[in-house]
């Protein structure tokens, strides 16, 4: 191992001395980690023999280590078997008396990091090369995987190869835990979704999830997505794209400006508006002026177009798209099941690719209406394919008992509230299921949460 030490790149981008001052401005001052820590991780450095070292010092600092001197690292790493003790040892009291200046050691790391980068982009633009030569696989799958790739290094995730689990908690769940407990918790916490009873259940809505609403024709699918839309973008000031597919853009924005500005929406379509109202509809048009809300209505449209218009739109915190029916597949399948497989999968994928939850409306089956006298939705409700069930992270469903007025008596119906929705969470992958009870204000195309307690209803 000792020889590695004195290895030079030829080919590859590469900064020997920042590397080693960087480690041994570490092993001078150790608080130089927390600086650095922010910035590097192991496989940053080129180095076999360096990468080992900076792992054995990020793995000391997270784990409280008041110390971290060349003694204690060389002790460390021959236990893991990576290097023989005397040359080891030497080479970090090296390290340690070659440092021009701990002052500098941010500008060492950042060296170290643009590198790594150049040399990311090497061996992607290599991959890419090999792809478009051999002849397998058509330009549109060639160009996906190219900008994936590219994608995943700006992002500076490591897709090479598996990680050792005491990284991961290391690098990430301790990173969180401790953001989660300080000032940057709103960072990782899921985005609320404006319907406080359904944040309880759910923690809001978080990064990497695949969210499923279904429900029956005319039970509100559409609304309470552009309700999620509204209140992520207006209320947590979010970025969030939706995809229409079955409705304009004009239609969208006009139910979106009925809802703010309190005006029946039968009324966009009328334009009987009084003078009151033109003043509620200025007002409520001036509060989207910054609102990062945008619509796509393009009819037909794949997941691999989704998420190259939403890389080019960059930092989107959230996609939305109504409906899944709707959605075409990227690629040639039997039948329409398989089809509905492979896009519920490139759903998934998407949500863990960009990192930001993706909700997707789902039409049910009849199923529900020839169940007797409950038609509560189920999972088994789920049109075409079992793998919608069983890719998505979270399933809900919008069930209304008005919906089924013609199927009551007179005497029954009085006793039904019409604007009475249940929120039915039938499948949550983090945690646990059940009910929430919505009020649907038709004339406005939106939902109110309704405090179980007082029977009242809630924004």
């Amino acid at each position: 191992m000792s020889e590695n030490f004195s290895e030079l790149a030829v080919s590859m981008p590469f900064d020997k001395e920042a590397e080693q001052s960087l480690l041994g401005s570490v092993l001078v001052d150790n608080q130089c980690m927390d600086t650095v820590s922010g910035i590097v991780k192991p496989d940053y450095f080129y180095l076999p023999a360096h990468r080992a070292i900076y792992s054995s010092m990020l793995s000391m600092f997270m784990g409280g280590h008041s110390a971290i001197d060349p003694v204690i690292i060389a002790d460390a790493l021959v236990k893991e078997n990576l290097y023989d003790l005397s040359g080891g040892k030497q080479y970090l009291l090296q390290l340690a008396q070659i440092v021009p200046s701990t002052a500098n050691v941010e500008s060492y790391a950042r060296i170290v990091r643009e590198k790594y980068y150049l040399r990311r982009l090497i061996e992607v633009s290599q991959k890419i090369a090999e792809s478009a030569s051999s002849g397998e696989g058509g330009a549109d799958v060639i160009l996906d995987s190219a900008e994936q790739m590219i994608y995943d290094i700006r992002q500076g995730k490591e897709t090479n190869a598996p990680t050792k689990v005491s990284r991961i908690i290391f690098d990430d769940v301790i990173t969180k835990l401790e953001k989660l407990s300080g000032e940057e918790k709103e960072q990782y916490m899921g985005i609320p979704s404006g319907f406080y009873n359904l944040d309880k259940c759910i923690t809001g809505l978080n990064k990497s999830d695949f969210i499923l609403i279904g429900a029956r024709p005319a039970m509100g699918k559409t609304s309470f997505a552009l309700n999620l839309a509204h209140n992520v973008t207006m209320k947590a000031k979010k970025k969030c794209v939706f995809f229409c597919l079955e409705m304009s853009k004009m239609q969208l924005a006009e139910r979106l400006l009925a809802s703010q500005a309190g005006i029946n929406a039968k009324k966009f379509r009328t334009g009987e508006l009084t003078r009151e109202e033109w003043v509620q509809l200025a007002n409520a048009a001036e509060q989207f002026e910054n609102a990062e809300l945008y619509i796509d209505d393009t009819s037909s449209i794949t997941v691999p177009e989704i998420k190259s218009r939403v890389r080019k739109l960059r930092d989107v915190d959230m996609i939305i798209v109504d409906y899944l029916g709707l959605i075409q597949g990227s690629g040639r399948t039997e039948n329409r099941v398989q089809e509905v497989s492979q896009i519920t999968r490139s759903l998934k994928m998407l949500a863990k690719d960009l990192n930001i939850p993706v909700v997707v409306c789902a039409q049910l089956s009849r199923g529900t209406e020839g169940r007797g006298k409950s038609h509560r939705p189920q999972l088994a409700d789920l049109r075409e394919s079992g793998s919608i069930e069983q890719d998505a992270d979270i399933v809900m469903f919008l069930y209304r008992e008005a919906y089924y007025d013609n199927e009551r008596s007179a005497e029954e119906q009085e006793e039904i509230d019409n604007s009475l929705t249940e929120l039915i969470v039938a499948k949550n992958r983090h945690g646990e299921t059940g009910t929430i009870k919505l009020a649907f204000d038709s004339e406005f195309t939106r939902f109110r949460a309704v405090d179980e307690d007082y029977g009242t209803a809630r924004s």
